[in-house]
């Protein structure tokens, strides 16, 4: 599965959203389901998976699935941005 799969079936489970919806546009609190219960979920679900851990700034600033994809890369993710 590549590092992008991961991410995109991340989000739509921590989140409980269709894949079709996961995009580069969506941002935290755009969707009610995109809360700070589901954020800390998917910040936990994206440490397990992709083996890391985050720092407290990369937390706040993850605020939009683009977002997500640049702090990833940080940490060396193979994702295209």
């Amino acid at each position: 599965m590549t590092d992008q799969k991961k991410l995109m079936d991340i989000f739509a489970t921590a989140l409980e959203l269709p894949l079709s919806e996961i995009n580069d546009n969506l941002k935290y609190n755009d969707d009610k389901r995109w809360d700070s219960t589901a954020h800390m979920i998917l910040i936990a679900q994206l440490e397990t998976e992709f083996d890391l851990m985050f720092d407290i700034d990369d937390i706040i600033d993850m605020s939009s699935f683009l977002q997500a994809k640049l702090i990833l890369k940080k940490y060396n993710a193979a994702l295209s941005l």
